[in-house]
């Protein structure tokens, strides 16, 4: 059946003939994209002209279809947006009427309506008191009734909004700044909106508005496949869900591929985050030329008055200028020069009268790195009169090419937009052929605040700060542009990224000593952080390992950096003071063994005073006794006051239960455990001594107010003598809570770390964080009745990573196979 047949049969039917013939239009496969919506769109308006025909109609009133809608683009569930228009002549009562018998059958089917009744003049006035029911009026389109009322006012809203452009406009801006700050890039967004956030449909909708104005136009390659990709997306998330919803939910995102006929989730996001940087960079061009031209005509009336207006000397008989035009003498736009071929005019980076781009291979980088440099945009013609003529590199790269892209990414902030521009050509892919597998590339994980992509390049711009504390800020910032270039590629993504990046490094023309280095640090640019926050660093051979590892003072150094670097570009849960204090001990350490100096073998560390004393009452009393001690605030970089959590210490008699039953009672009060250490203390007694044991934690509450220590020691005594049942009291809370449909966590991973260390066997834990995690793995170790010597306890977003130093009871460590088994026994306890 046709969409035309479906139609009318629809009509003839009535609303549920108009039901059905709707929802086979919605289940037909062979019919999806822009064909579907229109044929949607033309089986509602049939509908509709049915029930406007039947209602009898008086003259001079239409049914007007206004925004998208109005453009035909009706998806499974969205609105209809609808004006009945009427010129005032009819009885008010006649016109109410009309409308009931419209709107009712549309509310029957349960179908979304935005409805309003007025005049021409009413919706002009509203239209000019309210900026987005002008741009809603800007789609109108007749869908039944007097077609010439309609014809009327669509000319009327296009000459009002032409007219009121130099001030509707810079409206709009705000208003969709205002928005894309309320919610975010889509480009960026793990759970994007597809119509509010920033590179949206709504985006899309705006550039049409500011086509329409005449005072600017957005650069149209790609723009209907981008705005195309979003709509097909948005049918499928609505018929997925049965929802008129546009957030592009985690747990929809399978299912909206499939109906897409996408290969996974990933490659739904990969399609939808190039839209989104389609229509984003779109708008910006376009926002950037809005900007210029009303600047222009602002200082226009100015400039005409210090020349004279038309009455000045310069006229001629004929009514123009000596310079050949009406209306007083033109100046000269000021061309600045900024680099060989390169000039700045207006407000932009453009090519220079004399760059020949088929001559000059370097030009394209040493245009971006004079406008981030300069921190201008660079022009959009520049930069596709650069991705069309530009000539090749060679290879590997001449020393100016390298210079210049250094440069480019040590400018700071102002690299993001003129490296956008670079991409939005293709040159970064043309010059950086392996960039394609990661453009675009999601990153599933909360703790990601960017695209692989936008993240090296937000990692760049951190580094450029930090070049001052390197030796070679030139390795620094290629490396930070590469360190996760091998995301996307089967394995390790840092075994893969090494060998892309010697590979670049060579096509770029670092010699081989430099090459190297640049594979080291990117091989290895995850090693400090997670050495500093998973393992002993009072171990001599976790220095050692990372000592190997590195190999000089110099990659070090750059290691440093870069992991400072990559940190902050992913988002503010990779980064602490707290974090950065163990990175910065881990790196003091290991230059001290590059140096020379051997890795010094651990001496028995003696209590602290504190420890001593809460050691001695614990003996005293045979309980547990606690003291919390908030730790001070410490200010990083940018002076932003930062909380680096809370020390708990318990001292209590040696006894078995003590980790899971301290682990427990945290997780029942929301204490979020960031670190612990235990360690027994011996103490002198008349009877011989004594052990006893200190446990050393640093927490957080996950929120809300620290309880006192009062209540955590009542509740540790209770849970040591078996009258808390911890398990049932996590159940209990867990169950309280509504279960929420989300993303399936993939299953707990136990490993043990090869040549971790001599003095204790090294098991790492990787599992999805949640309360009483360490509870239960606590439990699982007492069963397996091994000592844990300390613990090293990391949060990701949703992931924990747990590394637990463990021994035999004696203190000596577990064989190979021993360890093998408690592995398996953890992962089975956490499955």
């Amino acid at each position: 059946m046709t969409s035309v047949d479906t139609s009318t049969r629809a009509e003839d039917s009535g609303p549920s003939g108009y039901a059905a013939a709707r929802l086979r239009l919605l289940t037909e496969k062979a019919q999806s994209g822009p064909p579907r919506r229109a044929a949607l769109a033309r089986l509602t308006d049939d509908w509709l002209t049915g029930l406007f025909t039947a209602a009898r109609p008086p003259r001079g009133v239409a049914l007007v279809a206004v925004g998208g809608y109005g453009r035909g683009e009706l998806s499974p569930r969205s609105d209809l947006d609808l004006l009945l228009l009427h010129d005032g002549t009819a009885d008010a009562g006649t016109v109410a009427t009309l409308a009931d018998r419209i709107w009712y059958p549309v509310w029957d089917l349960g179908l979304a309506l935005d409805h309003s009744v007025r005049t021409p003049a009413e919706a002009l006035k509203t239209a000019g008191d309210d900026l987005k029911v002008h741009l809603g009026l800007l789609d109108a389109r007749p869908v039944a009734g007097d077609l010439g009322l309609v014809a009327g006012l669509r000319t009327a809203v296009l000459a009002d909004w032409r007219n009121q452009a130099p001030k509707r406009l810079p409206e709009l801006d705000a208003l969709c700044r205002e928005r894309a700050e309320r919610m975010g890039e889509l480009q960026f967004l793990l759970e994007p909106d597809l119509k509010e956030a920033r590179g949206g449909l709504r985006d899309a909708q705006v550039l049409r508005a500011v086509a329409a104005s005449w005072l600017a136009d957005a650069p149209r390659e790609g723009l209907d496949g981008a705005r195309r990709r979003l709509l097909d997306a948005r049918d499928a998330l609505h018929l997925a869900t049965g929802r008129a919803t546009d957030r592009l939910a985690l747990q929809e995102q399978d299912a909206v591929a499939e109906g897409l006929g996408l290969l996974d989730a990933d490659t739904l996001l990969r399609e939808v985050y190039e839209a989104a940087r389609i229509i984003s960079y779109a708008a910006d061009v376009t926002w950037r030329e809005v900007n210029r031209v009303l600047k222009a005509r602002s200082s226009r009336p100015r400039l005409r008055g210090l020349l004279g207006g038309r009455s000045g000397a310069s006229r001629t008989a004929g009514g123009r200028t000596a310079g050949g035009r009406t209306g007083g003498a033109k100046p000269p736009i000021a061309r600045t020069p900024l680099a060989e071929g390169v000039v700045e005019m207006d407000g932009e980076v453009v090519l220079a009268l004399s760059a020949k781009p088929d001559r000059d291979p370097v030009l394209p980088l040493r245009a971006a790195a004079a406008a981030a440099q300069s921190g201008l945009p660079l022009s959009l013609h520049a930069v596709r009169r650069l991705a069309a003529g530009a000539a090749p590199l060679p290879v590997p790269w001449p020393a100016e090419a390298r210079e210049q892209l250094v440069t480019l990414l040590g400018a700071g902030e102002s690299t993001v937009p003129v490296w956008e521009a670079l991409e939005a050509e293709g040159l970064v892919s043309r010059l950086l052929p392996d960039w394609e597998r990661v453009r675009c590339r999601p990153q599933r994980n909360p703790v990601h605040t960017w695209t692989v992509d936008r993240h090296l390049v937000e990692t760049a711009v951190r580094a450029s700060s930090l070049t001052r504390r390197v030796g070679r800020p030139d390795l620094l910032l290629v490396a930070a542009l590469l360190h996760d270039i091998g995301k996307g590629w089967p394995g390790d993504h840092s075994v893969a990224g090494e060998t892309i990046a010697r590979d670049v490094a060579a096509r770029i023309g670092f010699d081989r000593a430099d090459v190297a280095v640049v594979a080291t640090v990117v091989r290895h640019h995850l090693l400090l952080v997670e050495t500093a926050t998973r393992r002993d660093l009072d171990d001599p051979a976790t220095v050692r390992s990372v000592a190997t590892a590195v190999g000089t003072q110099g990659a070090l150094e750059l290691l440093h950096a870069l992991t400072e670097a990559d940190a902050l570009a992913t988002g503010p849960a990779a980064w602490s003071t707290w974090r950065a204090s163990l990175v910065a001990d881990l790196v003091k350490r290991v230059g001290a063994v590059l140096a020379g100096e051997p890795a010094a073998e651990p001496e028995p560390v003696a209590p602290s005073a504190e420890q001593e004393r809460l050691a001695i009452e614990a003996l005293r009393t045979g309980e547990p006794v606690l003291a919390l001690h908030t730790q001070p605030e410490a200010a990083p970089e940018d002076g932003t006051p930062e909380p680096v959590g809370v020390e708990l210490l318990i001292a209590l008699p040696d006894q078995p239960g003590v980790l899971p039953a301290a682990a427990g009672v945290l997780a029942l009060h929301r204490l979020t455990v960031r670190a612990a250490d235990l360690r027994a203390v011996e103490l002198p007694t008349e009877l011989g001594p004594a052990a006893v044991l200190v446990l050393n934690w640093r927490v957080a509450a996950e929120y809300g107010s620290l309880p006192q220590a009062t209540r955590l020691r009542a509740d540790l005594v209770r849970a040591l003598d078996g009258s808390l049942d911890i398990p049932a009291r996590l159940a209990e809370r867990d169950a309280a809570y509504p279960r929420r449909r989300g993303v399936t966590a993939p299953p707990p991973r136990v490993t043990v770390a090869a040549a971790g260390s001599r003095l204790a066997t090294v098991i790492e834990v990787r599992a999805q964080d949640a309360p009483g995690l360490l509870h239960r793995i606590g439990r699982a170790l007492e069963g397996a009745e091994v000592r844990v010597r300390s613990a090293h306890v990391s949060t990701l977003g949703a992931n924990a990573v747990d590394t637990l130093y463990v021994t035999r009871p004696d203190g000596s460590l577990l064989s190979d196979e021993e360890a093998s088994d408690l592995a398996k026994a953890l992962e089975g306890a956490l499955r």
